[in-house]
């Protein structure tokens, strides 16, 4: 993943998960966040999150980098899934996905 020189991540979680559908921002897929990682994900959010439990993420998913912002929704997060990253990384809805991503404290989308 791209970074500056010397940027240090506030977090930093490596996670596979399912491409599910959610009635939220079209036309993304999400990917959520597993249990495991939700209260490091809330930690780093005191010094990230940019307004309504949003956090700015660089993610990977297969060799596809970008950035986004993640969702809280029912307790746990949502990583949204572009749809130049599905076509990039040649994955869709129902897709399971290893996922590596970081919260550096910039602006994701």
């Amino acid at each position: 993943m791209a970074a500056g020189a010397g940027d240090e991540p506030l977090a930093s979680v490596a996670f596979a998960g399912e491409i599910i559908e959610w009635r939220g921002p079209a036309p993304y897929l999400f990917v959520p966040v597993p249990d495991e990682h939700v209260g490091e994900i809330r930690y780093a959010a005191h010094q990230a999150s940019y307004g309504w439990g949003v956090i700015p993420v660089e993610a990977r998913i297969e060799a596809v980098d970008f950035t986004t912002s993640l969702f809280p929704r029912d307790g746990t997060y949502l990583l949204p899934v572009k749809v130049a990253v599905q076509r990039a990384a040649g994955v869709g809805l129902g897709d399971r996905v290893d996922v590596l991503m970081r919260m550096t404290g910039g602006r994701g989308c």
